[in-house]
């Protein structure tokens, strides 16, 4: 089933507007303006969304601050105007999205930014660990701060994990399965052996989990001395971070994934005022 993020968006504020917004309904029914504010710097994410969401109530949001824009604190990112009852009964719903489609697109941007540094070549990705509901809009965040989505579902490729491999107990089997498909594979691996045995079978993308930058680095040596290296993508998992993702950039994978960016996004600070 397609999905489709205005079907979405009705359902973010219909769980805050219950049976309706018996506050806003109190006051005087007139036109306001208003305008969202960062209160820090951020790289700007999500305000396509947070104009849908306005026009669901009939308010119209003029972007100020377009997706990837970089702004400091204090800046205004879009206008509002509409009846005020229900500007204020969407306020909640838009600044909580926009709140942490901002995070994720800065913290990516900085990781990112930290990668390209070290190596130009290797791509930030985000993982499958997102809220129930809000991936798609995590992974667009994502994408705006300059990472990949790498899988939306599970039928975007085959990936065996660990306990694909605990219920099968042999990548011989799982990758003769798999390669009938004609699907793109990738294969998590948790030791050199196997990332070899991989590479060899023929799939695209080796997932090398928990391994260190050094272990890394012995790894891809030594499917270059098997002249295997150039017949798959190395992808490094597993405890990556701003203070180490660095020296894993410097090891030549052509990946990173960090299921923190998404996991466990820090808000950015964004305000409605009433002008």
């Amino acid at each position: 089933m397609a999905f489709k993020p205005d079907q979405e968006l009705q359902k973010f504020l219909d769980e805050d507007l219950g049976n309706g917004d018996i506050t806003s309904k109190l006051l005087e029914r007139k036109k306001i303006t208003a305008k969202i504010i960062t209160k820090q710097e951020t790289v700007v994410a999500g305000v396509n969304f947070v104009k849908q969401i306005f026009s669901l109530k009939k308010c119209r949001a003029t972007i100020i601050k377009k997706n990837g824009a970089k702004v400091k604190p204090n800046q205004v990112i879009l206008e509002i105007r509409g009846d005020a009852s229900n500007v204020l009964s969407c306020e909640r719903t838009a600044l909580n999205l926009l709140s942490r489609m901002c995070g994720i697109a800065t913290k990516t941007n900085q990781l990112n930014a930290i990668i390209k540094k070290t190596n130009s070549k290797t791509k930030l990705l985000a993982t499958r660990k997102t809220a129930p509901g809000l991936r798609y809009f995590d992974k667009i965040a994502v994408e705006i701060g300059g990472g990949e989505k790498h899988r939306m579902t599970l039928n975007d490729m085959i990936m065996f994990k660990d306990n694909h491999l605990a219920v099968e107990n042999s990548i011989h089997i799982l990758i003769g399965k798999a390669r009938k498909t004609k699907r793109k594979i990738e294969i998590e691996v948790e030791n050199q052996k196997d990332a070899i045995l991989a590479a060899t079978l023929g799939v695209n993308i080796i997932m090398l989990d928990n391994f260190t930058p050094h272990q890394i680095t012995n790894t891809i040596k030594r499917l270059d001395e098997l002249k295997l290296r150039k017949k798959v993508k190395i992808e490094a998992s597993g405890r990556i971070n701003e203070k180490n993702i660095s020296n894993y950039a410097k090891t030549g994978v052509d990946m990173i994934s960090v299921g923190e960016i998404t996991h466990s996004p820090q808000g950015i600070d964004v305000s409605l005022e009433i002008n």
